[in-house]
């Protein structure tokens, strides 16, 4: 199994600090936080025809693929996308909830709002502890 990744979150030196903030951070965005093994390191999902990757510790990035007739051809286009918003937290739920860095928790500017809801096509777990 590739790419499993034990439990972290950016910004937090050590375990004990990871859980207050994940805690924190959860109530901040008015959801529950999910019980060790249940945590979410990933979700894939679908915004304005785009696919997008929200990963703990990353910067948003998508991908949108348009098609184009050409001379009777169809031609596909993939445009890369991306944000400097990077994920803090991501919490399973009816919608997902996605926590950023973006404001108020800090002054960047996002076109992104802070917290946004998703609806994952794809899901990744953290490692199980």
């Amino acid at each position: 199994m590739a790419g499993m990744v034990a439990f972290f979150l950016p910004r937090a030196s050590d375990d004990e600090q990871a859980e207050r903030l994940y805690d924190a951070l959860a109530e901040f965005a008015g959801c529950e936080p999910a019980p060790p093994g249940q945590r979410v390191q990933s979700i894939a999902f679908t915004e304005d025809g785009a696919q997008w990757v929200a990963a703990v510790g990353e910067q948003l990035s998508g991908r949108r693929t348009t098609q184009q007739l050409r001379r009777g051809e169809l031609i596909e286009r993939i445009e890369e996308l991306s944000s400097p918003t990077r994920v803090l937290a991501v919490y399973p739920g009816t919608p997902f909830v996605v926590v950023t860095d973006a404001q108020p928790i800090t002054g960047t500017p996002s076109e992104w709002s802070n917290p946004f809801t998703a609806r994952p096509d794809q899901v990744t777990l953290f490692d199980r502890p």
